[in-house]
């Protein structure tokens, strides 16, 4: 595929030829289909970096499927696996044992909870990502 500005440059040639050979009663419809062609493709262009940049949504770094949003997913899991905790932590050291699982759980759960609404903010911040 040749450059954008080399194809630009033989339309616009092509456009000049045009014009010298009809005369200049045909000027406005010349560069009427010249300027339409030149609309074109900029609306290709257009619409493939918005295609692109939809494709990649996000900012550079995150993860793919990571939405900044705090997953129930997470939340799930850490009730599941509370309750053998519990018991192991509960059985092994007591109520210590059994508050240090909970304190984890609850860290962990805080701690994606957090995240996740810093990097709300920050893609606000950012202008949605739509730069």
């Amino acid at each position: 595929m040749e450059p954008p500005r080399t194809e630009l440059q033989k339309d616009l040639d092509a456009a000049v030829q045009t014009r010298k050979e009809l005369g200049a009663e045909y000027e406005s419809e010349i560069v009427d289909s010249f300027l339409a062609r030149v609309d074109a493709r900029l609306d290709e262009q257009v619409e493939r970096r918005v295609a692109d940049r939809l494709a990649g949504y996000g900012p550079p770094g995150r993860r793919p499927g990571r939405d900044g949003r705090f997953s129930p997913r997470l939340a799930v899991v850490s009730l599941g696996l509370g309750i053998p905790l519990s018991g192991v932590g509960g059985s092994t050291s007591g109520p210590v044992g059994l508050a240090v699982v909970w304190a984890g759980i609850v860290g962990v759960n805080l701690a994606a909870a957090v995240g996740a609404r810093r990097e709300e903010r920050q893609e606000r911040r950012r202008g949605g990502g739509w730069e």
